[in-house]
C-alpha cells in the first residue's frame, strides 16, 4: 500500500505524460494543418470556354463568414501565418512581367542649334520601351489571359510577356478600362511550349472585402523592369479613392474613384498591374506604381480586387485585338474636343464634344450632330476625346461600334445610343485635303478680289493727277503757316 507521499508522485508523473501526449497532439494538428493549407489555398475550379456563349470568370476563393473567420484566427494562434516564401514560391508562377514598345515623339535637344539663325527643337520619333506586370487570371480554348493595370499597356504598338521560366511571347490587348485603369491581355495557347504551360498557374482570387488594416500582405511584380521580387507590408488603410482627372487619392467608401488598399509593402515603377496577396497567397489587389510619389515613404496603393472583379470577367470576354497604326484604324469622320472641367460645372457631361460633322462621313449617316456629345464607346466611359482616339486605335474601317450620346433637350441633355460604321481614314483625309484646296480657293479669290479693289483705286488716282496736286499743295501751306 502507497503512503501520501508516494500517490502525489505518482499522480503527478500521470499528468505529465498526459500533457505531453495533448502537446504532441496540438503541434501534430498544428503541422498538418499548416501543410494541409499549403496545399490548398490555390485550389479552384478553371473555368474555359465551352463555346463562344459561355462567359469567363476568375478562380476565386469563397468568401469568409463571420463563423469561418473566427475558426481562422484560433488556427491562426495555433499555428501562425504562411511564411512569404511559401507565399511567394505558389504565386509567382501567376505573374508575368510585360514589356511594351510604342512610337513616340520626343524632342531632340542634340540638334537645337540646327535651325535658321536660332535654336530648333524639332521632335524625333523614337521607339520607347516600358515595363509593367501582370496576374493569369483564365484561360480560354484558345488563349491565357492575364490582368494588368490599363497604363502598363496604354499606346503600346507591341506587347511581350514573360513567364516565370524566363520565356516571353507575343501578347495583345483583349480589353480595357481606362477609367478604372485596368486590361486584359492574352497570350495564344498554341504559342506557349508545354514546359512553361507546366511552370505556370492561374492565381486564386481573395476577397478584398475581408482585409483588416494591420493584415499583413505581399506585393509581386516586375520591379524597374528587372524581373520579379517579392516585399511585403501590411494593410495600412481600407477604401481610399482616386481621382482620376486630378490624380489625387482621398478617403471615402463611395465615390466615382476607384476603391484602393493602401499598403506600406514598396510598390515602385513596374511593379504596376502586379499582385498584392493575403497571407493565403490569395490576390485582393492590383499594383499600381502609377500613384507613387518620391515625396512620402511606405505608401503604396493597389486596386481592391472585390470592387473591379465583374469588370476584369468583362474584359476578359471582349475580342483580342491589336493596336493599329493612325492610317489603319477606322474614324468617325468628325472633329472634336473634350469637355472641360468648368463646362460640367454648368451641367453638360463629361465626353467628346463633336464640332464638326464631314457630310455623309460615318458619324454622319449615323445621325450624329454637331453639339452632340460622345459619352460611352461600345459601353465604355468616354471622358475625352483623347480616350475616343484611343478606343478607335483598335478598330478596323467598316466594323460596327455603339456610340452613346448626350443630345441637347431643353435645358438638359438626352442619352441616345447610335451604332456606326467606321469609316477610313484615307477617306478622311482625301476629304480634308479638298476641304483646306476649297478654303485656299477662297481665300485666293478673296485675294484676287481685294488687289482688284485696289488696283480700281489706284488707276482712279491716276486719272485725277489735278485732285492730288491739289491735295499735295494744301498740305505744302499748312506747313508754311507753321
Amino acid at each position: 500500500m502507497m503512503n501520501k507521499e508516494e500517490r502525489n508522485k505518482k499522480i503527478k508523473n500521470i499528468a505529465k505524460k498526459g500533457l505531453t501526449i495533448s502537446l504532441c497532439a496540438v503541434l501534430t494538428t498544428g503541422i498538418f494543418g499548416s501543410v494541409s493549407n499549403v496545399m490548398n489555398w490555390n485550389e479552384g475550379i478553371e473555368v474555359n470556354a465551352a463555346n463562344d456563349e459561355a462567359k469567363l470568370t476568375m478562380t476565386k476563393a469563397s468568401k469568409k463568414s463571420d463563423d469561418t473567420e473566427k475558426a481562422d484566427k484560433k488556427e491562426t494562434a495555433a499555428k501562425g501565418s504562411l511564411d512569404v516564401s511559401d507565399i511567394a514560391e505558389e504565386v509567382m508562377p501567376s505573374v508575368v512581367s510585360i514589356t511594351t514598345k510604342s512610337i513616340q515623339e520626343v524632342q531632340n535637344y542634340f540638334g537645337m542649334f540646327g535651325g535658321y539663325g536660332g535654336y530648333s527643337y524639332a521632335p524625333e520619333i523614337q521607339e520607347v520601351e516600358g515595363s509593367g506586370s501582370g496576374i493569369i487570371i483564365g484561360k480560354n480554348s484558345s488563349e491565357l489571359l492575364i490582368a494588368t493595370n490599363y497604363h502598363v499597356v496604354q499606346g503600346a504598338n507591341t506587347l511581350s510577356v514573360s513567364f516565370v521560366d524566363n520565356e516571353v511571347y507575343e501578347a495583345k490587348v483583349k480589353g480595357f478600362d481606362d477609367e478604372k485603369d485596368l486590361a486584359v491581355v492574352s497570350v495564344k495557347l498554341d504559342d506557349i511550349e508545354d514546359e512553361t504551360m507546366d511552370a505556370i498557374k492561374i492565381a486564386t482570387i481573395g476577397s478584398s472585402d475581408d482585409l483588416k488594416v494591420g493584415n499583413q500582405v505581399v506585393a509581386i511584380g516586375n520591379a524597374l523592369g528587372y524581373g520579379q521580387s517579392v516585399t511585403t507590408g501590411i494593410v495600412s488603410a481600407k477604401n481610399r479613392r482616386m481621382d482620376e482627372s486630378s490624380q489625387t487619392v482621398s478617403e471615402g467608401e463611395e465615390g466615382n474613384g476607384v476603391n484602393l488598399i493602401q499598403t506600406d509593402a514598396a510598390i515602385n515603377p513596374g511593379n504596376s498591374g502586379g499582385a498584392l496577396l493575403n497571407m493565403d497567397g490569395e490576390v485582393v489587389g492590383i499594383n499600381s506604381a502609377k500613384l507613387a510619389s518620391t515625396e512620402v515613404e511606405g505608401m503604396g496603393y493597389a486596386i481592391a480586387i472585390s470592387d473591379v472583379s465583374d469588370i476584369i470577367e468583362n474584359l476578359m470576354n471582349e475580342e483580342s485585338r491589336d493596336r493599329l497604326e493612325d492610317e489603319e484604324h477606322g474614324v468617325l469622320q468628325i472633329t472634336g474636343k473634350s469637355v472641360s472641367e468648368e463646362a460640367q460645372y454648368y451641367g453638360i457631361p463629361a465626353g467628346a464634344f463633336v464640332e464638326e460633322v464631314t457630310r455623309k462621313g460615318a458619324a454622319d449617316k449615323a445621325g450624329i450632330k454637331h453639339g452632340d456629345i460622345i459619352t460611352q464607346f461600345n459601353g465604355k466611359t468616354v471622358s475625352s476625346i483623347e480616350q475616343l482616339i484611343e478606343y478607335l486605335s483598335y478598330y478596323a474601317p467598316d466594323e460596327e461600334v455603339e456610340l452613346t450620346i448626350a443630345v441637347q433637350s431643353g435645358d438638359g441633355y438626352k442619352e441616345e445610343t447610335v451604332t456606326v460604321v467606321l469609316g477610313d481614314s484615307d477617306a478622311s483625309s482625301e476629304q480634308e485635303e479638298n476641304k483646306e484646296d476649297k478654303k485656299k480657293s477662297e481665300k485666293e479669290d478673296r485675294a484676287t478680289l481685294n488687289r482688284g479693289d485696289a488696283a480700281d483705286e489706284e488707276e482712279n488716282w491716276e486719272e485725277d493727277p489735278e485732285e492730288a496736286s491739289e491735295e499735295e499743295n494744301s498740305i505744302l501751306d499748312f506747313f508754311r503757316q507753321g
